[in-house]
């Protein structure tokens, strides 16, 4: 099971994972607030409702970015940083407010945290990416989700947003790449754990 509804994120999980087949909760399972105080807690709060509302092994996720000139916000608040009250805030509404208040040039890290919960072997665990930049003067790229458009990334090709970027370029640097490529890789050598998703046949 892959414990999101959010469809940018399940396309970038079936491209960084090319064969495996995965479910998304349906309309049966509550997702839990996202009210704890690290990407990790996320994750986790996430992971364990769906995996003892499914029984199922379960992929788990929570990521945002963090803006130095911030200290750190938006943070675990990065869904919701323009958000007043209850209210949910667009990614336009975010992209605008972080804009407002981060300075141009000054440093941005994407962190995801990356759970694996297995209800039958126990295992849980955690796994985390990063991704540095800074921030562009101006928003650019149609693709991406997010913050992409003004996250200007180290490690990829110079001048380009993330938002620019093809999907095999961003799966290559991103924080969502380099967590669930450290999953994998855990995954291979605990093969007993690997029931998250069946391979497609």
């Amino acid at each position: 099971m892959l414990g999101t509804r959010n469809e940018h994120k399940r396309r970038e999980f079936l491209r960084l994972l090319p064969g495996w087949e995965l479910d998304t909760p349906g309309a049966e399972v509550v997702l839990p607030a996202e009210d704890g105080d690290t990407f990790a807690a996320n994750a986790l709060l996430k992971a364990r409702a769906v995996a003892a509302a499914t029984g199922r092994a379960t992929i788990a996720e929570d990521s945002g970015l963090e803006a130095a000139a911030l200290g750190g916000a938006p943070g675990v608040r990065s869904a919701r940083y323009a958000a007043i009250g209850e209210a949910n805030a667009s990614d336009v509404e975010n992209l605008a407010k972080l804009r407002r208040e981060a300075p141009v040039g000054s440093a941005l890290r994407y962190v995801c945290a990356l759970v694996y919960l297995d209800p039958e072997s126990g295992a849980e665990e955690v796994f985390e990416g990063t991704c540095q930049g800074t921030m562009a003067p101006e928003p650019r790229g149609a693709g991406g989700f997010g913050y992409d458009p003004v996250f200007l990334p180290d490690a990829g090709p110079d001048g380009l947003t993330m938002a620019e970027l093809s999907d095999a370029q961003k799966d290559e640097i991103s924080h969502r790449g380099h967590a669930v490529r450290g999953m994998r890789r855990w995954l291979e050598a605990h093969p007993a754990a690997g029931r998250a998703s069946t391979p497609a046949r």
